[in-house]
């Protein structure tokens, strides 16, 4: 394979903006990828693609250097330098930094190989807590899973399309798709690809949505014409799941913080063609008291460490602290405490996060079920969605039923 001087430049500029200045990587990677429009599909592909990998084996590829990590610029070529070297390739004639030897980056790959903290680069700190919450073996097999490259999984709209109608749409569009067999609107891209600037995207006949998330909304067994609140709306993936499930009877209040998350499920809602969600800022507690007891189904997409979505977001490894984990598992608590009040009597309170830690999920529940509000409620049924297993996302969900 050919290297390219500028390419690889554009690389390095990538890893020290999202690990010097701590940017997330999606976010650095766009920007990268607007600075050149000269740049052809192949050049962005192999852009995007390794800095994805560099970050997702940061650790290992410092070890493989037998180097400390350095943001230093020429230490962050020679890193490249190994990462090429590591995938099987020769360095070019132009490579004028360090060469590494190749038996010994061989060596110390095997090396790696006893230790999962190494062989799939998670800081020590993440390494014992998933150790601990979820076993040695359990934590090995998701921490393979959590370090491989994300699929894109789309989700057809039913208000517009079915799946194998959008299946047959993006092929005419020379987009090959397949479905999944536990998920009847998910579709998964053959090859990586953006997807957003397809014309049927634009028409709203699809959303991008992980095969895990897409468990979410059926999981909360709304039904068309009942009032529903997604009390943590974000940019509105799952508001707009619900709408199509409840073919667009009924009504949705989207409730998030954050003004500028709404603005875009605004846009979303109106790209889809739902007209049944309406938003909610969440100013003070007297949004949600207003709202008291008034929701035939209350889903919580609880704000949470993401573990289960590393593989989609690998720089979040290195952006996560212990301190975070705790604070975030405060936010669970409050919000289950609160919110859970806008569940009418008879009906359903759904708590879901993208974490694949315990101490996040089943017992938050069971903490919630131990206090005063939670005594309200009755447990129907949980469920946690591991990488290694399903294959797309981590997820956990639980619904339970108010008395």
């Amino acid at each position: 394979m050919k290297l390219h001087q500028n390419l690889v430049g554009a690389v390095v500029e990538g890893l020290l903006a999202i690990f010097g200045e701590e940017r997330y990587a999606d976010k650095v990677i766009e920007s990268l990828l607007r600075s050149n429009p000269k740049w052809g599909s192949s050049d962005r592909g192999f852009i995007a693609e390794t800095t994805y990998d560099m970050v997702r084996h940061w650790r290992l590829l410092w070890y493989l250097a037998d180097s400390e990590p350095s943001l230093k610029s020429h230490a962050l070529w020679q890193l490249f330098g190994v990462y090429w070297m590591w995938r099987g390739f020769e360095l070019p004639d132009w490579f004028k930094w360090e060469r590494p030897e190749a038996i010994a980056i061989t060596a110390r790959f095997e090396q790696a190989k006893q230790s999962a903290k190494l062989l799939y680069s998670f800081p020590d700190w993440l390494d014992a807590r998933a150790n601990n919450e979820l076993g040695s073996e359990r934590w090995t097999k998701e921490a393979a899973a959590l370090n491989m490259q994300t699929q894109v999984v789309l989700r057809a709209n039913t208000l517009k399309t079915d799946r194998d109608t959008l299946i047959r749409l993006l092929a005419e569009h020379n987009v090959e798709a397949y479905g999944i067999a536990q998920l009847p609107d998910a579709i998964v891209l053959k090859k990586r690809l953006n997807i957003f600037g397809n014309p049927l995207y634009k028409q709203g006949l699809f959303e991008i949505q992980d095969a895990a998330s897409q468990l979410v909304a059926p999981f909360s067994h709304v039904q068309p014409g009942m009032r529903v609140i997604d009390a943590c709306a974000g940019a509105g993936g799952k508001t707009l799941h619900l709408a199509a499930l409840m073919q667009n009877k009924g009504s949705i209040i989207s409730m998030d913080v954050e003004a500028f998350k709404l603005d875009e499920l605004r846009r979303r809602a109106r790209r889809a063609g739902v007209s049944i969600a309406e938003t909610r800022l969440i100013e003070n507690n007297k949004t949600i008291k207003r709202l008291r007891e008034s929701a035939d189904v209350v889903l919580l997409d609880a704000p949470c460490s993401g573990t289960g979505v590393i593989r989609r977001n690998p720089d979040s490894k290195w952006k996560l602290s212990e301190d975070f984990i705790e604070r975030i598992q405060e936010t669970q608590r409050d919000i289950l405490r609160r919110y859970s009040q806008m569940t009418k009597p008879g009906g359903t309170l759904v708590y879901a996060t993208c974490s694949i830690l315990p101490s996040e999920n089943m017992h938050q529940i069971e903490w919630f079920l131990g206090e005063q509000e939670g005594k309200n409620f009755v447990l129907e049924e949980q469920r946690a969605v591991m990488p290694s297993e399903f294959g797309f996302d981590g997820f956990y969900m639980a619904r339970l039923r108010r008395k």
